[in-house]
């Protein structure tokens, strides 16, 4: 089989920057030991089809949708308790129905890869505590811990709600209640009690795995009165088990139905007993905000998310067996899932819990070289800073073994790019984009492709993805909605609680009847790769994490001064992320600087110190429709640079002279030349 790709340099080799050559092209070793080549040589063994380049391979996936996700099942060898006849059995969106009559866990593909010969699990937290867990040691615990959750009433469909540090901890008490058929739903715990509680109320959690506190950035922060606090607001809870971070091995101030983490765990060896649940049984409810209302709960598959993220974590992450997966993640962000999905692939999930950049820039650099990482992946904004604070990784730490380098969160600019391949070494770099909604990627890469600075390689394969302008018609080389028209086995199930799928249907098939409308602008490139432009709606995007507006505004508008706000994040191409948020205050309140810190600490404490504004400013009037509705969209388009005719009718509003201020705010803003 031949593979097309751009005349190739050796591994690694990195051209002149430029954004029409490529930055980084493979060797042929690299093409061939690809999983990606590894699948194409298998279709054309087993199914007798061949493909001349990539993008031959997807155009077929998303062509010949069932053929195709049934060679990824079998290619992949995913257990189950009947073989699969038939991939996608309804393709109607909202609601495809994929693969009928299988039975099937999430934790057997997992442990089909448990092997003596290397860790499951290696991890390090801030103040440089380190550990290794084994496979075997993995399964005893999982197995331990779902047999202390069945001890105490737990069954299939009952929801296990987390609030865990980026721990063995959580990957443990994931996959137990995996194993069990209990549906998993995770918030960090620097996450504070109203963002918190807009989740958990909503599912009812029966069981409750937390921390009694976390260290961040060399400081000790005790999370049992937030804790004392969720349980009180969440009587659906019957039983708590503690993780003691801190100190609540002696003293757990007074919680009830309490038990710890080691008393969960020390149920006697048993084997692990995995209940064979349908593929679209529910595996875990995660939560991405829009801009009116709570968050959504958003419900995943077994099946799905174990087809999508052996995808993903073998075709284009490229993962091998035995490989040392990493990408810094919170368990309040949906990357701490697909780290855990490196465990489908047979790769030993490599954790960090704490700052990256405690007690300096080099400490996730330092863990890299230390736990021999391959690939490792994080927020496009962290390499941003790496770039700001001039470090120089490869003088810290030995990353001989690191082949990869992964970014997502928000696009990764070409000075991002040009970044690693100069500072960290002549690695593929790997820049993705998907989201929470449905736990997946729709563009990222593929090792056999050229990388072109600021340029996503691939869209993905299975993934249909197309940029609709303003007629919905597809466009090449230009900027539209970036949308997915046909069905993919991770899309949500349903929103928990959401009645005729009302609010599903509204959050993204409102645009595009029966077609995926995600909320990105995207470019997709003459070449077949394709560039994010940030959001096209006004979900706030804050360092890969999505937090909706009227989340802050629940926060911040609690305060007795404020009557009114708007928030608008400015992410956009790459830019550093820029988030003023404006406040109408109480007659005669003044926006002092004691003021300013406190909606900046309300915010961080109700919410999360990654949705703090940059700056807060006073208006008058913040600009609504005649229905009443803040005008987010609008505003975050002028202050793009867009002209105010083009974004706002003043006859379709209520207080068409609350615009003059933010006029005027977009003038400054162009005339300083931001």
């Amino acid at each position: 089989m031949s593979i097309s790709i751009s005349p190739t340099l050796n591994a690694g080799a990195v051209t002149a920057p430029s954004l029409t050559l490529p930055a980084w092209s493979p060797s042929s070793a690299i093409v061939d030991d690809a999983r990606v080549t590894q699948f194409m040589r298998w279709l054309e063994q087993e199914r007798g089809l061949s493909f001349a380049n990539y993008d031959a391979l997807w155009q077929w996936s998303v062509d010949e949708i069932d053929a195709f996700w049934l060679a990824l099942w079998d290619w992949a060898a995913i257990p189950s308790i009947q073989k699969p006849r038939v991939a996608l059995a309804d393709a109607t969106m909202p609601g495809a129905a994929w693969f009928p009559c299988v039975q099937m866990n999430y934790v057997e593909q997992v442990f089909r890869h448990s092997t003596a010969g290397r860790p499951a699990i290696v991890y390090r937290n801030e103040a440089g505590e380190a550990g290794e867990m084994s496979w075997a040691e993995l399964e005893r615990q999982v197995a331990a811990l779902a047999a202390s959750l069945r001890s105490r009433g737990v069954v299939r469909g009952d929801r296990v709600a987390a609030y865990l540090s980026n721990t063995p901890h959580a990957i443990v008490a994931f996959l137990a209640a995996a194993s069990i058929g209990a549906i998993w739903s995770a918030c960090a715990p620097d996450m504070g009690e109203l963002a918190v509680l807009d989740r958990f109320r909503q599912i009812a959690p029966k069981v409750m795995i937390a921390v009694d506190g976390y260290r961040y950035g060399g400081k000790e922060f005790d999370r049992r009165p937030v804790l004392r606090t969720l349980l009180e607001q969440l009587p659906s809870v019957e039983h708590v088990i503690v993780v003691p971070t801190l100190r609540c091995e002696d003293d757990c101030d007074g919680l009830s139905n309490v038990v710890t983490w080691a008393e969960a765990i020390s149920q006697d060896a048993t084997p692990l007993g995995v209940e064979h649940v349908p593929f679209d049984h529910p595996l875990w409810i995660v939560y991405s905000s829009g801009t009116t209302g709570l968050p959504k709960p958003i419900v995943h598959s077994q099946g799905g998310i174990v087809l999508e993220h052996v995808k993903l974590t073998t075709l284009h992450l490229d993962l091998h067996a035995g490989d040392r997966f990493f990408w810094q993640a919170s368990t309040g962000w949906i990357m701490w899932n697909l780290q855990v999905g490196g465990l489908l692939a047979g790769a030993t999930a490599c954790l960090f819990d704490g700052n990256p950049g405690y007690p300096d820039m080099n400490a996730l650099w330092r863990f890299i070289g230390d736990a021999g990482v391959n690939f490792f992946g994080a927020g496009a904004a962290y390499f941003q800073a790496c770039e700001k604070s001039a470090i120089e990784p490869r003088n810290v730490a030995d990353l001989a073994r690191l082949r990869a380098v992964g970014s997502t969160g928000s696009p990764l600019a070409p000075e991002g790019y040009r970044w690693i391949l100069d500072h960290v070494g002549p690695v593929w770099i790997n820049a993705l984009s998907g989201g929470t909604d449905f736990a997946g990627c729709f563009v990222s890469g593929v090792p056999t492709l050229p990388v072109y600075l600021g340029e996503m390689q691939c869209r993905c394969l299975g993934a249909r993805v197309e940029a609709f302008d303003e007629a919905g018609k597809a466009v090449v080389d230009e900027v539209g909605e970036l949308v997915c028209t046909a069905p993919m086995p991770s899309m949500p199930l349903r929103f928990w609680n959401d009645r005729d799928n009302a609010r599903y249907r509204d959050s993204y098939f409102d645009m595009y009847p029966g077609i995926w409308r995600h909320g990105d602008w995207v470019r997709i490139t003459p070449r077949g790769g394709a560039i994010i432009y940030g959001r096209s709606d006004a979900t706030i995007n804050r360092h890969g994490i999505r937090m909706g507006t009227s989340e802050l505004y629940r926060a911040v508008e609690e305060l007795p001064e404020v009557l009114d706000s708007m928030v608008v994040d400015l992410e956009y191409l790459g830019r550093e992320s820029y988030m003023p948020l404006f406040v109408v205050l109480r007659p005669g309140v003044k926006l002092t600087p004691a003021l300013t810190e406190t909606i900046r600490q309300r915010i961080k404490v109700a919410l999360s110190a990654r949705h703090v504004p940059n700056e807060v400013f006073q208006v008058s009037a913040i600009p609504r429709t005649l229905s009443g509705k803040k005008m987010e969209l609008p505003i975050k388009k002028l202050l793009l640079g867009q002209p105010l005719d083009k974004v706002a009718n003043p006859d379709t509003m209520a207080n068409p002279e609350s615009l003059d201020w933010f006029v005027k705010f977009a003038a400054d803003r162009t005339a300083m030349g931001r």
